[in-house]
């Protein structure tokens, strides 16, 4: 295990070096990175920016919005919540989110807090949120991360995400403020971000006593802000040219809410997006490409899907709960 050392606060700079230590540096086995951003709003991968965001309070406020490599959904980082992301070539592809939340349990419980994993992919401290976890798949290489609540303004939180009313629903909950807490309003003694941030690295060094650092070199600084300018900060990356879609469809299932627009003509599929907070190792685009000319009836799509696996695309879903996602 290698941990590297970050000092940005830029999200766009940061998901580009997640990326680059992802995809890259893969003599490394195990990598841990700890790190900031400004006010963001960082959405998945599958994720439609324009439904997850209010555009006109994020404008106002400078809060950038950027899309991860990962699944999941939208969460809200500012300087006062911790992110931590754990790289790893010793997994076979599933999504074990508990173990990989293992460092985070442990550091609060030495500060004398007891947090639990709890639902799909979340860490709560009596029974509230303080940290969603995501995952991404690559040539058998794992990367996981978790946005940690420290001391968030939870007032921006709430204005700067927009919660679907069925995912609200879902969870039986009435709003976003009313299910997290602050990491800091739990703990015994105060401390600050920087100071949590040095006790979840001294516990990842305690559970692997021969961790080093991965100094990172004048050329993969340079290819990380490459791709920070050509992709991850880029609109095409983060928000994309929709196209006129005339059919939209939102169903959510426990392994997540699969969001569908698309443009029809006689019945058959001209264009087709597919949006939400799912898990899964593949690009959805795929998912896609393969509807594209098929008849909007659902026997049609269920057999174009029973063509592949799809759960390599919609990790816990049954081929039926996708098509009758697209089509009722």
């Amino acid at each position: 295990m290698k941990y590297i050392v970050n000092h940005s606060n830029n999200p766009y700079y940061n998901i580009a070096l997640e990326a680059y230590a992802f995809r890259e540096l893969t003599g490394e086995d195990e990598l841990f990175i700890l790190w900031i951003n400004e006010p963001s709003i960082i959405i998945g991968r599958n994720q439609n920016a324009i439904e997850e965001i209010n555009k006109e309070y994020t404008d106002e406020h400078g809060i950038h919005i950027a899309r991860r490599l990962s699944g999941g959904g939208a969460v809200y980082h500012d300087l006062n919540n911790l992110n931590y992301t754990i790289i790893s070539n010793k997994t076979e592809g599933s999504f074990d989110f508990k173990t990989f939340s293992k460092p985070v349990i442990d550091t609060l419980a030495d500060l004398g807090v007891e947090a639990k994993f709890t639902g799909r992919n979340d860490l709560e401290i009596d029974g509230k949120k303080f940290c969603g976890n995501a995952q991404a798949y690559y040539k058998g290489r794992m990367m996981h991360h978790g946005c940690l609540l420290f001391d968030v303004d939870m007032t921006v939180l709430g204005n700067a995400l927009k919660v679907s009313k069925d995912k609200i629903e879902s969870k039986g909950i009435k709003s976003v403020r009313a299910r997290v807490t602050n990491i800091l309003s739990e703990l015994p003694k105060p401390m600050t971000v920087d100071e949590f941030s040095q006790a979840i690295l001294a516990q990842m060094k305690k559970e692997y006593p021969d961790m080093t650092e991965y100094v990172l070199s004048d050329e993969d600084k340079a290819k990380i802000q490459k791709s920070c300018d050509e992709q991850f900060s880029t609109w095409e990356w983060n928000f994309g040219t929709s196209p006129k879609y005339t059919l939209t469809r939102s169903v959510r299932y426990p392994a997540g809410k699969i969001e569908t627009f698309i443009d029809a003509e006689a019945s058959i599929i001209k264009g087709i997006r597919i949006f939400g907070d799912f898990f899964g190792v593949r690009p959805v685009f795929e998912i896609e490409d393969l509807l594209i000319g098929t008849r909007y009836e659902y026997k049609d799509i269920l057999a174009k899907l029973q063509t592949i696996d799809t759960s390599q695309y919609f990790s816990g879903m049954t081929r039926e709960e996708i098509a009758k996602a697209i089509v009722a």
